[in-house]
């Protein structure tokens, strides 16, 4: 995988139970996106000269243990697929150096053309090939990624206990 963003808990992200609040755990993704959009050649001067942005269509996280306030953190990204239009990516948060994940992400993403009503667009060529080049992972070995939420069904009960 391939470091992407580091950050430290701060105070104000911190829960009754003191941990990490699970809205931050978003947060510190949303900002490990947008230093994966910088990478890829969109960053804010290439959004704003190129009239094109990535929007988010769907997110997953797995809360996997707690990470408490001060800690140092760090996101590694790496790209599950992609299409001339949308990019699935997969991170991993980190406390510090350690190689156990505390939290996993996955993102669906579409290139966006913003120069009128937002609308899907084809990357340019060259954001294309940045995206190819970026490190992936095969979906069986993103290890959090895929997963569906939902209660198992009981053969012996059809209404909801």
């Amino acid at each position: 995988m391939s470091t992407i963003y580091r950050d430290t808990v701060k105070p104000e992200w911190v829960d009754y139970n003191g941990h990490l609040r699970d809205a931050f755990y978003m947060l510190i993704y949303s900002l490990a996106t947008d230093a994966f959009m910088d990478r890829i050649g969109l960053d804010d001067a290439g959004r704003r000269a190129r009239q094109r942005t990535l929007y988010t269509l769907e997110a997953h996280i797995s809360y996997l243990r707690e990470i408490k306030e001060g800690a140092a953190v760090r996101v590694e990204a790496r790209v599950v697929g992609h299409d001339r239009k949308r990019i699935h990516l997969y991170l991993e948060m980190f406390e510090g150096d350690a190689a156990d994940p505390v939290s996993a992400c996955e993102q669906m993403m579409m290139h966006i053309d913003t120069s009128g009503a937002p609308k899907a667009a084809s990357f340019d060529e060259d954001i294309a090939a940045r995206v190819a080049a970026e490190p992936t992972v095969a979906a069986r070995d993103a290890r959090y990624a895929g997963r569906v939420i939902g209660l198992p069904v009981r053969a012996s009960s059809t209404a909801p206990a």
